[in-house]
């Protein structure tokens, strides 16, 4: 890559970074909220559920914006908003005796800036790159940053809420304007329309997408909110396990957790880097992926070992590694830059449908056998597998 695109993807590349912590850095501190405001778990709870709610919503939404307007037009006032969200909660935090609905607000803020900024991202790299092997790498490094994000999450929420409870509120607009100046001075915009379509014009087009395209891209979309889903849920489980268990707790269990995120952040990297422009290659590599995954889960649910849970996390974090970076590419090299944005956001909204559900649905099925747990989930990720064989068929390579 030329250096000056270099540091466009590493800039662009904050955005997702910083957008997963300013959801994932609450939940280990959330104990800590609970008991600070006098709430309910569930009212805790909402906490995080309303920013991915909000950001299912708002993601299409942000995705018409960008095809229309621009993709920095809506990525930079979406960090502003974000980055302020977070300041309201850390000052409610601070200085109200009722600061639940002020968090709360603040969330929903931060929700619908992190809608118009993360999915945003995958089609400007698209945009920006023209070989389809950059393309490719970028994806990689995305979903690299992306998961990053996550891997880091956990123990800077447990540091910054080992100060005070607070702390990981007023971190993340600091963190947002760090993305915000980067956007503005060392990204160039690619690409706006020269006519805004109208509303009417662009649901049609996006029909015809979908009636020519509709089945392998709804098979992406339904392979990444599965992925999302099995990853979230076995995370939640562990965390649980590993504190009701183990007594394992604050950054030490932030950790541990680390170990499957990790295997899938370095996995993610490797592979975008080696994709290239053969889009036969991003559907074997999804497929080899999602076996891979299918595989760990199924292991897991013949043990409770804590060596065999954690090996087995560390194999479905290389198996999501593998099959993300693939599925990103044939989205955006496989959708014209116009509507690409949209349909990539529709893509990142039926990802947060799988990470908003897995932790919930695990909770349900946790209260029958271990085994069941498990074994309902390898079905599914047999479900993924079937249908990235036989709905994902790329034209051959020349």
């Amino acid at each position: 890559m030329e250096e000056k695109k270099t540091w466009d993807l590493i800039s662009i590349a904050s955005i997702p970074l910083i957008m997963t912590l300013g959801n994932s850095m609450f939940i280990p501190v959330l104990p800590a909220i609970e008991k600070e405001l006098g709430i309910s778990s569930f009212q805790v709870s909402m906490i995080i559920t309303v920013y991915s709610v909000v950001a299912i919503i708002f993601i299409p939404l942000a995705g018409y914006l960008s095809d229309q307007f621009g993709r920095k037009t809506v990525i930079v006032p979406s960090i502003i908003i974000a980055g302020l969200g977070g300041l309201l909660a850390g000052i409610a935090s601070w200085k109200s005796d009722n600061a639940y609905p002020f968090i709360i607000v603040a969330r929903l803020l931060q929700g619908i800036g992190a809608a118009g900024a993360s999915p945003i991202v995958m089609p400007l790299v698209g945009d920006i790159f023209r070989r389809e092997s950059e393309v490719s790498e970028g994806l990689g490094i995305i979903e690299t940053a992306n998961t990053f994000g996550k891997v880091l999450s956990p123990i800077i929420g447990a540091m910054l809420a080992s100060v005070v409870w607070y702390l990981p509120f007023f971190a993340f607009p600091v963190f947002c304007l760090i993305s915000l100046i980067m956007m503005i001075f060392l990204v160039k915009t690619p690409h706006k329309n020269e006519r805004p379509l109208k509303f009417q014009e662009f649901i049609h087009n996006i029909q015809q997408i979908f009636k020519t395209e509709g089945r392998w891209l709804v098979s992406i979309f339904v392979i990444g909110g599965i992925c999302m889903f099995v990853l979230f849920g076995v995370l939640f489980y562990l965390s649980t396990m590993l504190e009701e268990d183990f007594q394992i707790d604050g950054v030490k269990k932030g950790i541990i957790l680390a170990i499957p995120l990790g295997a899938l952040c370095l996995t993610a990297y490797a592979a975008g880097k080696n994709l290239g422009e053969s889009k036969v290659r991003m559907k074997w590599t999804g497929v080899f992926g999602i076996f891979i995954l299918a595989c760990s889960v199924f292991a897991i649910s013949f043990s409770k070992d804590i060596y065999v849970l954690l090996t087995a996390l560390f194999t479905s974090g290389i198996g999501i590694g593998l099959a993300l970076p693939g599925l990103d590419a044939l989205i955006t090299q496989g959708i014209e830059m116009s509507k690409r944005g949209t349909i990539s956001s529709i893509y990142s909204s039926m990802r947060f449908v799988g990470v908003a559900a897995g932790p919930p649905a695990f909770a349900l099925m946790m209260k029958g056998s271990h085994f069941f747990l498990f074994f309902a989930n390898t079905l599914l990720c047999i479900l993924a597998l079937f249908i990235s064989l036989f709905g994902i068929k790329p034209e051959k390579d020349a």
